[in-house]
């Protein structure tokens, strides 16, 4: 596995930009809440140090990973000053084919809704077949991949600006 020995959250070979003109959003399932209490801290924390004002900040929960679309549709409309909305949840592998429904149904809606709005979504959502990997990858051996999603969506907002 190439995670295996690595922190998957090193940014030292990227520039990150300066996050102080942009405005994000940051959607939250509330599912697996210990997991997704992490990458929100992770992503809310990085946000913060590379710039961005707590004021330029708007954080909503939503009940699970499956309603992480809707929230990014409705924040996108209703803000029209959103650089970037950034998905973070979190599906663990369970003994049903539901794991499968979920996780393909959140990756196309948050596609969906950035081209639809021409703006970034960022795709923070682990995917995993148990606790111990959601663990590793929500601020533990593996880094934060919330941290990575504030990242992704800095470089994607400067992109957008640039462009």
């Amino acid at each position: 596995m190439a995670t295996q020995l690595k922190n998957l959250s090193d940014f030292s070979h990227t520039t990150v930009p300066d996050g102080s003109t942009f405005k994000f959003a940051i959607a939250v399932a509330e599912w697996n809440a210990e997991i997704t209490g992490s990458l929100y801290k992770g992503a809310l924390e990085t946000l913060l140090k590379h710039g961005v004002p707590a004021e330029n900040i708007i954080s909503v929960p939503v009940p699970g990973s499956f309603e992480l679309t809707a929230a990014a549709e409705i924040l996108l409309q209703k803000h029209k000053d959103l650089d970037a909305v950034i998905c973070l949840g979190c599906v663990i592998q369970g003994e049903t084919k539901h794991f499968d429904f979920i996780c393909d149904a959140v990756a196309n809606g948050i596609t969906d809704v950035g081209i639809k709005h021409s703006k970034p979504v960022i795709f923070g959502v682990l995917t995993t077949n148990d606790q111990q990997q959601a663990i590793d990858r929500a601020g533990g051996k593996h880094g934060n991949k919330g941290d990575e999603a504030a990242i992704t969506a800095l470089k994607m907002a400067e992109l957008l600006a640039t462009v």
